[in-house]
C-alpha cells in the first residue's frame, strides 16, 4: 500500500533528524557559572563565575569558552585540569580570590590566552613554569598579591608579553624584574606599591636593550632612581607619584641623551626638593605632557614658572591639588594643547591667567567651586573641548564663549544654571556635543532657536523645565541624539520637537494629559519615553492615553515606553493603530505601561521585531496568537509579569527565539515538553519563581541537567517555595529518581513491547502488508454492512458501475446509451451520483448497498486504483457474506491471469467464477449485451450449488 509505505518512510525520516539534531557539546546546566548571552549562537562561550563563594575552578565549565570571570570567589589554589583542554581560552580573569598556589603546567593547554588577571591574590612566588605554554599571552595582572620572589626562569614562556602588572606586592631588588625586561614585547610594566629602595640601571645586567615604553614605580620609598646605561632607549614615560623618603629622592640622569624620548612624567607628592624637580624637569627636553598632582607646595613656590619654560609640553594636569588661595599663573604655559584644573578647589581663575594659551584645545575645570565661567576663556579661539561639570555656575552670559567658535563639547553637568538666553551659544557654530544636565533650567528661550548648527547630542535631562513649546529645538538641524528626562515631569506641546529632522535617538519624558507630537523626526530610530502617574493625575484622568496617534514613526527601530508610579487601573495601552506605521520595527519595552496583555492585533505590522520586552506587566490573560505576526523574535522577556504557565509557548511558534526571560513570576510547575516548540532557544532565565519541588516537576529538572543546547541561567540557585517542608532547598537537588522507581518496571514492560511492536510492524509490513490491507477493508465493509442491514434501506439502483476515469468513455459512450438508453436501468455513476462534501468510503458504501448489484469494468488503470481496489473488495464481501449474486465483473482488455497474481482478490474471484470479456464481443456487440441484460435480471438468491457469477464463462 502506498500510503502505508510513505509513513513509515516519514516516521524514520522524523526519527533520523532528532538524532542529528542532537548537539555534542557539554549540556548547559552549569552549576556555579552563567553563559553570557549572545545574539550569535555561533559565538564561542563567555562564562561569568563571578562572586559565587567558589573553593575550586567549576569542572563543567564548556572547554570552547573564550572568556571566564571567576573574580571574587573564594580560589584557594589553581590545579592542571581546571583550564585542560581550553585550547580556545582568550581571557581568564582570577582576581580577587585567595590563590596562593598555581600547580605547574596549569596554565600549559590555554595556547591561545590573551589576557589572565590575577590580582588581589595570595602569591607569595613565581616559579619557574608557572606560566607555561603562555606564548600568546600580552597581558598580565599579578597586582595585589604577596610576591617575594620571581625565578629568573619564570617569564620565559611569555614570549608574546606585552603589559605587566607587578604593583602591590613585596618586591624588594630592582634585580627581580630583570627577567622581565628580557622579554622581546615588553612594553608596560608596572612596579608600584613595592618595597623598592632603589631604582638603578647600573643594577640591571642586561645584554640588549629593553622595548619598555612604560614604566611605573609610583609608590615606592625610593632613595635612587638613576638611569646612567642605555638599556632603555624606547622608553616614553615615567610614574614617580608619590616616591621617595622623608630623606628625600635623588634623580640621578648624567646623560640626558638617555631620555631623548621621555614624552609623559607623572609627579605626585614625591620627595623630591624643589631643586631636585627642577633639575627633573630640566633634564627632560622632549616632555609633552606632565601630571603634577598634590604639589601645593611647589606650585605656591613658583614651580609653574619651571614647568612652563618646557619647549615641548603640550598637555599639563594639576588635578587633585588645593588651588583655592593661589592665583593661578600660567602665561608662560602658551603653547599647551591640553589643561586639567579639576579638583583643585579653585572659585575662579584670575583675568589673565590663561588667556595667553592661543593654542589650547582641552580645557577641565571639573569639580570646583566656580560661580561664573572664566573671562579668560572668551579668549581662547582654538579650544575645542571645555569641562566645567559639578561647579556651582549660577549663569551664562552672551560673552562666555563670544570667540569660542571652534568649541566642539561644551559640558555644564552638575551646576545651578536657572535660564538660556537667546545669545549664550550663538558663535558656537563647531560645536557638536551639549550636556546642560542637572542644572535648575525653567527655560531655554530662544537659545536653540537660531544657534548650534552642527550640534549632534544634547543633554538638558534633569531639569525644571515646565514646558516644551513649538520650535524649542528649530535651530538644532544637525541633532542626532536628545536627551530632555526629568523628575518632575512636564508639559510637551504640540509640534514642540519641529526642526529636528535628523534626529535619531530621543529620550523624553510626557505628561500624561498632554499630546506630542513626532510627526516632524522623519529619522528617528530610537524612542524612549518616560511617564509619571501620581496619584492627581489618577484622580484626575479616566480615559486612555489616547494621543500616541502622532508619534507615526515610520523609521523607528526601537521603542521604550516606562511608567513610574502607581497606575493600577489606570489604562496606559499603547494603541494598535501606533505600530501600523512602524514597518522596521526591531526592539519594542514596556515597563509597567499595560495593565493587561495587550490586543492579538498589536503588532500585525511589525513583522520584524526582534526584541519584545514587558515588564510588570499583568500577562496572566496572554493570547498566543499575539506572536503570529513576528516570527523573527529573537529575544523576549517577561519580568514580573504574574505569569503561572509557560504554555502560551506552545501555540506562539517562535521558532527563532533564542532569549528568554521570565523571571520574577508566578510559575511553580513547567512542562518541559514545552521547549520543544523553541528549538533555537539558548538563553533562559527563569529566577525568583516559586517552584514546587516534587514529581510534577521531574521532567523539567532532568531536561535542566541534560538538554545540550539551552543554558537555564543559575539553575541551581532555583529555590523550591512548595511544599512547604522543602522550602530553603534547592530545585536541582530534587531526586527525581523517587518519581521513576515505582514505574520502573513499566517502563521496562512498555520499551519492551515498543521494540517488539516495531519489529512486528516491519515484518507485516515487508511480508503481508497486502493481505493485511485486504483485511482492513474487508472489517471496514463489514461494519458498514451491519449498519445497512440494520437500516433495512430498498435499492435506489439496479446497478452500480465501478471503473476507472480512464475508461470513463466507453462507460459513457458504449454502456448508458445500451443500459440506460434501450433496456432502461437505473445506473449509479461515481461522477454522476455521489453525494457532494460526503466522506468518498461512505458514498462508495452506500452505493454498492444502494444497488442490487455491482458492475466492475476492469482494465489495468482500473487494477491499479486504490479506490476501484476498495469498491471491488466491498463488492466482493458483499457477496460472500449475502450469499447474493450481486456481482458482475467486466473486462475490457485481455488480461493473463498470471498477470492478476498481485491482485489476489481479483485473481481468485475470476478463477471461480463467469466473467464478461468485451474484446471477445467484437464481432457480436448484441450478444455481449444480451448477457449483460440477462445478468442484470437474474434474481438475487441462489442455492448453494449456483454459481454466484451470472453469464456464460468466456462470453
Amino acid at each position: 500500500m502506498p500510503f502505508m509505505g510513505s509513513l513509515s518512510s516519514h516516521f524514520f525520516l522524523t526519527l533520523l533528524s532528532c538524532l542529528l539534531y542532537l548537539n555534542p557539546s557539554l549540556a548547559y546546566s552549569l552549576k556555579n557559572c552563567s553563559i553570557d548571552y549572545q545574539r550569535n549562537p555561533t559565538d564561542c562561550a563567555s562564562l561569568d563565575c563571578q562572586n559565587r563563594k567558589l573553593l575550586t575552578v567549576p569542572d563543567d565549565i564548556p572547554k570552547d569558552a573564550v572568556s571566564i570571570q571567576l573574580s571574587s570567589n573564594l580560589l584557594e589554589k589553581i590545579t592542571k585540569k581546571d583550564f585542560g583542554g581550553m585550547v580556545k581560552l582568550r581571557v581568564l580573569n582570577l582576581a580577587l580570590n585567595r590563590i596562593a598556589h598555581v600547580d605547574i603546567g596549569s596554565f600549559i593547554e590555554l595556547v591561545t590566552l590573551k589576557t589572565l588577571l590575577m590580582h588581589q591574590n595570595m602569591l607569595k612566588n613565581l616559579t619557574s613554569n608557572i606560566f607555561q605554554g603562555l606564548s600568546n599571552l600580552t597581558v598580565l595582572n599579578l597586582s595585589g598579591n604577596e610576591i617575594r620572589f620571581i625565578h629568573a626562569s619564570a617569564f620565559q614562556f611569555l614570549t608574546s608579553l606585552q603589559s605587566l602588572d607587578l604593583g602591590s606586592n613585596m618586591l624588594q631588588q630592582v634585580t627581580d624584574i630583570q627577567p622581565v625586561l628580557q622579554l622581546s614585547q615588553i612594553e608596560l610594566l608596572h612596579l608600584s606599591s613595592n618595597k623598592l629602595s632603589s631604582f638603578q640601571t647600573n643594577d640591571l645586567l642586561l645584554n640588549v636593550s629593553s622595548s619598555l615604553r612604560l614604566l611605573d614605580v609610583s609608590f615606592n620609598d625610593l632613595e635612587k632612581f638613576s638611569i646612567t646605561t642605555p638599556i632603555f632607549p624606547y622608553l616614553q614615560m615615567i610614574d614617580l607619584s608619590q616616591c621617595g623618603r622623608s630623606s628625600g629622592l635623588k634623580w640621578e640622569i648624567p646623560d640626558k641623551t638617555l631620555l631623548r624620548n621621555i614624552t609623559q612624567l607623572f609627579l605626585s607628592q614625591p620627595w623630591f626638593s624643589f631643586e631636585e624637580i627642577q633639575k627633573v624637569l630640566q633634564s627632560l627636553d622632549s616632555l609633552t605632557h606632565l601630571r603634577l598632582n598634590y604639589m601645593d607646595e611647589w606650585i605656591n613656590k613658583g614651580l609653574l614658572a619651571a614647568v612652563c619654560k618646557i619647549p615641548t609640553l603640550r598637555r599639563l594636569d594639576m588635578y587633585l591639588n588645593n588651588l583655592s588661595n593661589f592665583t593661578v599663573e600660567l602665561s608662560l604655559c602658551s603653547e599647551l594643547r591640553e589643561l586639567d584644573l579639576s579638583l583643585t578647589h579653585i572659585t575662579e581663575l584670575s583675568k589673565g591667567s590663561i588667556q595667553s594659551m592661543k593654542k589650547l584645545q582641552s580645557l577641565n575645570l571639573e569639580i570646583n567651586l566656580l560661580t561664573k565661567v572664566p573671562p579668560d576663556i572668551r579668549n581662547l579661539a582654538s579650544l575645542e573641548i571645555l569641562n566645567m561639570n559639578d561647579n556651582i555656575i549660577f549663569e551664562l552670559t552672551c560673552d562666555d564663549f563670544v570667540n569660542t567658535k571652534h568649541l566642539t563639547e561644551l559640558s555644564l553637568n552638575f551646576n545651578h544654571i536657572t535660564k538660556l538666553d537667546r545669545c549664550v551659544f550663538e558663535n558656537l557654530s563647531n560645536l557638536k556635543l551639549l550636556d546642560l544636565s542637572k542644572n535648575l533650567l525653567w527655560t531655554f528661550g530662544d537659545a536653540f532657536k537660531t544657534a548650534l548648527p552642527k550640534l549632534e547630542v544634547l543633554y538638558i535631562s534633569q531639569n525644571y523645565i515646565n514646558i516644551l513649546e513649538r520650535g524649542d529645538f528649530q535651530g538644532l538641524q544637525s541633532l542626532k541624539y536628545l536627551n530632555t528626562v526629568a523628575d518632575n515631569i512636564g508639559r510637551v506641546t504640540s509640534r514642540s520637537f519641529d526642526g529636528l529632522k535628523n534626529l535619531e535617538t530621543l529620550v523624553v519624558s510626557l505628561a500624561l494629559e498632554y499630546e506630542p507630537d513626532f510627526t516632524e523626526l522623519l529619522h528617528l530610530e530610537s524612542l524612549t519615553i518616560y511617564f509619571n502617574i501620581d496619584d492627581t493625575l489618577k484622580s484626575s484622568h479616566q480615559n486612555n492615553y489616547k494621543d500616541f496617534k502622532h508619534i507615526n514613526l515610520k523609521c523607528l527601530k526601537s521603542f521604550t515606553v516606562i511608567c513610574s508610579g502607581f497606575h493600577y487601573g489606570f489604562p496606559l495601552d499603547v494603541p494598535v493603530e501606533l505600530f501600523q506605521a512602524m514597518k522596521d520595527l526591531e526592539d519594542f519595552t514596556a515597563v509597567n505601561v499595560y495593565i493587561q496583555a495587550p490586543n492579538v492585533d498589536t503588532f500585525q505590522s511589525n513583522n520584524q521585531l526582534k526584541s519584545l520586552t514587558f515588564a510588570k506587566t499583568d500577562l496572566s490573560d496572554l493570547d498566543p496568537e499575539l506572536f503570529q505576526s513576528i516570527p523573527n523574535l529573537q529575544v523576549l522577556n517577561f519580568s514580573a509579569c504574574m505569569l503561572t504557565s509557560l504554555d502560551f509557548l506552545v501555540q506562539a511558534n517562535l521558532v527563532e527565539l533564542r532569549y528568554l526571560k521570565l523571571s520574577d513570576n508566578e510559575i511553580a510547575v513547567i512542562n518541559e515538553t514545552v521547549f520543544q516548540f523553541l528549538p533555537a532557544l539558548t538563553y533562559l532565565d527563569l529566577e525568583n519563581n516559586p517552584f514546587t519541588c516534587d514529581c510534577s516537576n521531574a521532567d523539567f529538572i532532568h531536561w535542566v541537567k541534560t538538554n545540550k543546547q539551552t543554558q537555564v541561567v543559575n539553575a541551581h540557585q532555583y529555590a523550591c517555595a512548595f511544599p512547604v517542608a522543602a522550602r530553603g532547598t534547592m530545585l536541582l537537588d530534587f531526586d527525581i529518581q523517587s518519581c521513576w522507581v515505582q514505574g520502573s518496571f513499566l517502563c521496562f514492560i512498555s520499551s519492551s513491547c515498543l521494540v517488539v511492536a516495531t519489529l512486528l510492524t516491519s515484518f507485516i509490513y515487508h511480508f503481508l502488508r497486502w493481505q493485511l490491507a485486504y483485511a482492513i477493508h474487508l472489517f471496514r465493509a463489514f461494519l458498514y454492512d451491519s449498519r445497512k442491514r440494520k437500516k433495512a434501506c430498498p435499492h435506489q439502483f439496479d446497478a452500480f458501475v465501478s471503473y476507472n476515469v480512464h475508461d470513463e468513455d466507453w462507460v459513457y459512450r458504449e454502456m448508458l446509451p445500451v443500459l440506460e438508453g434501450e433496456q432502461g436501468w437505473r445506473l449509479c455513476l461515481h461522477h454522476r451520483d455521489f453525494q457532494p462534501g460526503k466522506p468518498i468510503i461512505e458514498n462508495i458504501t452506500d452505493a454498492i448497498y444502494g444497488s442490487r448489484k455491482t458492475i466492475c469494468v476492469i482494465s489495468r488503470p482500473y487494477l491499479q486504483s486504490e479506490w476501484c481496489s476498495r469498491e471491488i473488495q466491498m463488492a466482493s464481501f458483499r457477496l460472500f457474506d449475502e450469499q447474493k449474486d450481486v456481482l458482475i465483473l467486466l473486462f475490457l482488455e485481455e488480461i493473463p491471469s498470471h498477470q492478476l497474481s498481485p491482485y489476489y482478490r481479483m485473481r481468485k474471484l475470476v478463477k471461480k467464477r463467469t466473467y464478461l470479456s468485451w474484446p471477445q464481443a467484437a464481432q457480436h456487440p448484441g450478444v455481449f449485451w444480451q448477457n449483460l441484460q440477462r445478468a442484470l435480471q437474474t434474481e438475487e438468491v441462489v442455492t448453494e450449488n449456483e454459481d454466484q457469477l451470472t453469464g456464460p464463462r468466456g462470453c
